[in-house]
């Protein structure tokens, strides 16, 4: 999920998360008992999306009522199936069920929030001499709806699963989503990403931790590595990587409101590039977007060129626009969002 649904650590957390940007908001909170649910937690929501598409495929009638045994998600989300496994799947249900968010993501109405737990009610379930028998619980109508969802359907890795990090795999997910359909990939500002994680650590601490990540190249299917704008902001960019290794079966969950089925190849060890100095290179960061579809917009340059030549008629007429100066200085438009697409003028040579 690319916004701060989750805590990235494994540490219990009862601090909320309240995160805006845009028309977006989301506040998340926990009860001292159980902590908030973990990214690690999220990995059941996965299962239960994957086992609602696969019946709704089947052509069966889907509900929001799941039902498995412990051992059937256990062993889908890769874990083991010990006793200690048991109870610790048991507490993350606990932490699903008593998490609450709130949120105007898919909310029509402006202002509007929408508030729910990640599970409205879990229960074991026994046989008849009162052994245990299995798990039921209720999804929320929130996530169920995206869920059936085809037009926010993409891809991911079923590797995402051997991610031990939370910082990797909260990065993972915000990657696939911006990079389901942008082949030229994507940047990030670092700060921004500070804010859109939800992390508790202190910035220089979370920086430290980006960059650990971009040495170890642990996400599948993309390389990562940083670049410098003029001016000394630092980026975090990526582009996908050559897919080696067999396609997977199954189905993950990627994005704030995607259920996806895996089928990506496993990824390949690449070493990071070399922190790159950007300046014409960055012409095009004006035109960033935020969602996947916005993604597929792929950057032309004579429409950076127009732009250029219009603040250029525009400053002549003495009508000040932002700080854009012309491309051959080195100085770049000041971004309007910090995330940024890697168009044609961003190509690295």
């Amino acid at each position: 999920m690319a916004y701060p649904f989750f805590s990235l650590s494994k540490s219990h957390r009862t601090r909320p998360i309240d995160f805006e940007l845009g028309s977006v908001s989301i506040r998340v909170e926990a009860v001292p008992d159980h902590g908030m649910a973990t990214i690690w937690d999220a990995d059941i929501l996965i299962w239960a999306a994957s086992q609602i598409v696969e019946a709704r495929d089947a052509g069966l009638r889907t509900s929001r009522l799941m039902a498995a045994t412990p051992y059937e998600i256990l062993t889908f989300t890769g874990r083991g199936t010990s006793l200690r496994d048991y109870q610790r799947l048991k507490a993350a249900l606990d932490r699903l069920q008593s998490t609450t968010v709130a949120t105007s993501i898919r909310q029509r109405a402006s202002g509007r929030r929408h508030r729910f737990s990640w599970i409205n009610e879990w229960h074991e379930r026994t046989d008849a001499n009162g052994r245990p028998d299995g798990i039921e619980m209720i999804v929320p109508d929130w996530f169920y709806s995206a869920v059936l969802d085809d037009a926010l359907i993409l891809t991911i890795d079923r590797a995402y699963f051997d991610l031990t990090g939370g910082l990797d795999r909260w990065l993972y997910r915000l990657v696939r989503k911006h990079g389901g359909r942008q082949k030229n990939g994507w940047r990030f500002d670092f700060r921004h990403l500070y804010q859109k994680s939800g992390s508790l650590s202190p910035f220089k601490r979370f920086a430290f931790e980006l960059r650990d990540i971009i040495r170890r190249q642990p996400l599948p299917g993309y390389t990562l590595f940083t670049e410098v704008e003029t001016g000394g902001r630092m980026l975090l960019a990526f582009e996908p990587s050559p897919s080696c290794g067999k396609p997977v079966d199954g189905l993950v969950l990627s994005g704030t409101r995607t259920i996806v089925p895996s089928g990506t190849g496993g990824s390949c060890y690449r070493e990071p590039k070399r922190l790159l100095s950007s300046s014409n290179k960055s012409e095009n960061r004006a035109l960033n977007l935020e969602s996947n579809t916005e993604s597929n917009f792929e950057e032309r340059r004579r429409d950076v060129e127009k732009l250029i030549a219009k603040a250029g008629a525009a400053l002549k007429s003495g009508v000040r626009k932002g700080k854009l100066t012309h491309a051959n200085s080195g100085t770049i438009a000041r971004a309007t969002t910090p995330e940024l697409p890697l168009g044609k003028l961003g190509e690295r040579r």
